[in-house]
Parts: structure tokens; sequence; C-alpha cells
């Protein structure tokens, strides 16, 4: 298995080479050849096996650079019970990922927050802590990861890096914009391989000094900078893992659809299901959906792209969806036009000056239904409307952005399919919004009780890509 970039102009790679790399020398971001494409015969034999197994054979698809022994190996020690350890009363933690069915068989939340941040970021992290540890191992090399984070990513990336040989995290997230559980989560690790940089800005200004950090060949080169955000080929591919899992709890036979709703900002969790669908998983509906900020939910609708500058993005109580620039949105429109890096390239050369794209009337948008996306929005309002419907009608509290997912999901059932709505994270880490919404404090796992009472570690800077490079040379390894 090779992969392009979604420029085409870097040369065809292996996994374990974009696995340490992030972004493409093009400034793309990589995808494969071609899909794997999953048969008949693979769901019926896939059905009811366990979760590190069921991950080994989609990722084994993609991953031939790495000898499958080990493969199983590194899965079998990732999806673990004592690494997802937060399953809730009822669930069996060796399911990993449960479904909560909200009404039997036709509504359910697919539980993804059961790894040790309470936020579905860790079910591709941690294998990806695993994966680095062992190529650079193999390889005898270090490396310095540098991300962004509008929330759960950060915190998933240190707890999955923490401590891993070879491996520095430099974590950029925007100051003041996350809650209090999710500050705590990333800035009270005390490790000496994690280094947080709380940036005056949003989630899209950390971003952009990512990418132009990420640009900077030589700069990158000579201090080995790597990517843990979704950017990262090796995040999407993990996440495909439950899209099955999930639709075969969801299902009695593989004759059957189902429909996945997706909390979306970034695009990189809805694009491993777009990737699922198009691997062959009968998936009949990818429902996307946005908080205030709309930018994808305006594609869908409109087919214009319209990024967001940062004094037009709004800090919402869905805070890990606060962004107006979806990176992996890149990713789709890479298939939707037909895989023509060229198209990609000039589209995304105008988006990076500040521009936009209007797709409705070309070519590419005659086919945009072939792909099965539908989008909505949801509101402040409509986030603790949902909570309180939630809770009050099936007794289910759920985060925020959880909500904005049941919110849309409601708005695109179709009779005889189930509707699975991914869970983001766990109430706790948004706990100000949950109890204006119910007046009382969600459940907290008793190990992170008092995580807020923690010491504190974190450098507080200008959003200066110059400055982020300076604290890099200074700390790295």
């Amino acid at each position: 298995m090779r992969y392009i970039s979604t420029r085409g102009r870097s040369p065809a790679q292996s996994f374990c080479d974009i696995l340490l790399g992030g972004l493409a020398p093009d400034g793309g971001l990589y995808l494969p050849e071609a899909y794997p494409q999953v048969s008949r015969a693979d769901l019926d034999e896939w059905r009811g096996l366990s979760y590190a197994e069921l991950a080994f054979r989609i990722l084994s698809r993609f991953i031939d650079d790495i000898p499958a022994d080990d493969l199983r190996a590194l899965c079998e020690k990732t999806y673990t019970a004592e690494v997802y350890c937060h399953a809730r009363e009822g669930d069996d933690p060796a399911e990993i990922t449960p479904v909560r069915w909200l009404e039997d068989g036709s509504l359910g939340l697919l539980e993804l927050s059961n790894g040790p941040t309470l936020a579905f970021k860790d079910m591709a992290m941690q294998l990806l802590g695993n994966l680095f540890e062992y190529v650079l191992a193999a390889r005898g090399e270090t490396i310095n990861i540098l991300g962004a984070t509008s929330g759960d990513t950060g915190s998933a990336a240190e707890y999955a890096m923490r401590g891993k040989h070879g491996v520095r995290v430099f974590m950029l997230s925007p100051h003041g914009r996350m809650s209090a559980f999710q500050r705590a989560q990333m800035y009270s690790l005390q490790d000496d391989n994690i280094y947080n940089i709380s940036v005056r800005g949003m989630f899209d200004d950390a971003q952009d000094i990512v990418k132009a950090v990420s640009n900077d060949h030589a700069f990158k080169a000579r201090h080995k900078i790597g990517a843990v955000n979704s950017i990262n080929w090796g995040r999407v591919a993990a996440q495909i893992v439950y899209y099955f899992k999930g639709y075969f709890a969801a299902t009695a036979s593989n004759d059957q659809t189902v429909a996945f709703a997706v909390p979306s900002g970034n695009f990189g969790n809805i694009c491993a299901g777009h990737i699922a669908r198009m691997m062959g998983l009968p998936i009949e509906r990818l429902v996307l959906a946005t908080n205030e900020n709309d930018v994808l939910d305006e594609f869908f609708r409109t087919g214009t792209y319209r990024p967001r500058a940062t004094a037009e993005t709004h800090a919402t109580s869905s805070p890990s969806m606060d962004i107006s620039k979806a990176s992996n949105f890149e990713r789709f429109v890479f298939d939707l036009v037909g895989r023509d890096g060229q198209v990609v390239s000039e589209l995304w050369s105008g988006v990076e000056q500040g521009g936009s794209f209007d797709l409705m009337g070309s070519q590419y948008w005659a086919c945009i239904d072939d792909y099965g996306f539908i989008s909505g929005s949801s509101s402040h309002a409509d986030r603790l409307a949902t909570i309180r419907q939630c809770d009050e009608r099936y007794g289910v509290v759920i985060d925020t952005h959880t909500a904005d997912g049941l919110k849309v999901a409601l708005e695109h059932r179709l009779d005889g399919v189930p509707m699975l709505v991914l869970e983001t994270a766990l109430p706790a880490k948004f706990e100000e919004t949950i109890r204006e919404a119910l007046g009382r404090r969600p459940d907290r796992p008793a190990d992170l009780a008092d995580i807020e009472s923690l010491p504190q570690r974190v450098e507080v800077m200008d959003a200066d890509a110059a400055a982020v490079r300076a604290f890099i040379e200074a700390h790295c390894a």
C-alpha cells in the first residue's frame, strides 16, 4: 500500500514514512492510492470479532510495512479494558465501544469515550502512541510532535505519548477557550517529554502555526517534526475501525444499512466514516453536525467552502468544534473531484490566501449525493434543549458535542435504518454547560475527581510561528 498527496506533487510513500511525516511536502494530506475493498465474506467473517482483532483485520489492509504479527500485537496492546477503563455502569468493558440504545434498535449512542481522557480521540491516539514508539525504535530515531487542539486532541495525544521513548510533544491550544477540565487534563501533566503552549487566539490560529512550521521543510527535517493531529493519516485509519464495530452492533445481518451522525469540526472523524463507506461498509447516510461554526454545513447545503477568519469564529459551549478551517475536508474534496491533485491544489491555493471556492453547478457537484452526506447545525439553545430532552426521555446525560450530533440526527432519521450518534466525550468534561442545562453536576470518574486542583504547567504566547519555532528549538530532543 502506497500513499499519495491530495495535491499530487509529492512522491508516493509507505505507511511508516507518512506516519512520522504528517503533512506531505507539497502541503497536501496523504491518502491511500486506492481504498481497499471489503467483501460480503469479509463482513461475515469480521462480525463478532473483538475490537482488537477487528482493528488488526482492517488496519492490515492499509499497513503492509509492519509485520502482521507485530501489528496484531500493537492492536492487542492498545484495545484493552485496562486502557479503556471508563466504561459506564451496565456496559461490558471488553466491548471497548458499546452502543447505548436510546430507542431499541433504531437510535443509539456509539460510546467512544471510555479511554483515559474521556474523549473519542483516545480511540486512535492510543494506537498512534504505540505505533510511533514501535517505528521509532525499529529505525533508531526520535521525533518532536507538533500539534494543535481545540480541546480533546491535545490531552489524548499527551496521554498516549507521555513517557514514550524517543518522543517529545509540543501541543498548541487556544488560550482560555477550552473548558477547565480540558485545560487541567493537559496542563497538569508533568512528564518531561510534554510541552503545552497556550496561544492567544482561536484553534485555527494554532493550527495555522502547525501548518506553517510543517511547511518549513528545512526546520521540519532538522528538528524531526511529526504530527498527531488528524492531518496524520494514522489517526484517520484507526478511526475507521469503530464505524465497522458500530455497524455490526446495530445490525443483525450484512443485508442491512446504518446511518451515523457525527459532530464535526475538523472533518477527521467523519472522514473516517466516508472512507469506511468507500471501502464497502453499508452506510446509508453520514449525518454531519456542526455547532455555530457552520462552515461544513454551509458546504453541504450550498456547495461553497468559505473558511472564516478568527474574528468570525464563535466561541461556543461545544468548544472542540470551534473550527472554521477544516483540515481533513481536503481529503474528501480530493475524492469528490476525481482524485485530481491539480484541482485540489488550485482550490486550496485560493483558500490559503483567505478565499473560498464554490462547486455548486460544477461537474463534481453533480455526484455529491453518491457520497451519502447530509448536514445540519446546532446552537447553544439547541444544545441545552437536547441535553435536557436526552436526560428526561432516555435517562442519559450527554456532553455538548454529542448533543449537537443528536440534535441533527433526529432531523435526518430514515425509517428502518438504525441511527448511531458518535459520542464525542463524557459530559464531565463540560460541567458548566451541563449544570446550565440540568441544574446538577455530571458524574465524574473517581480517578479524575479533583483534576482541576492539580498544579499546571503551560507556556502562554502570541499566535506567532517564529516564537513557536524558537520554543521548539530550545526544548526539542
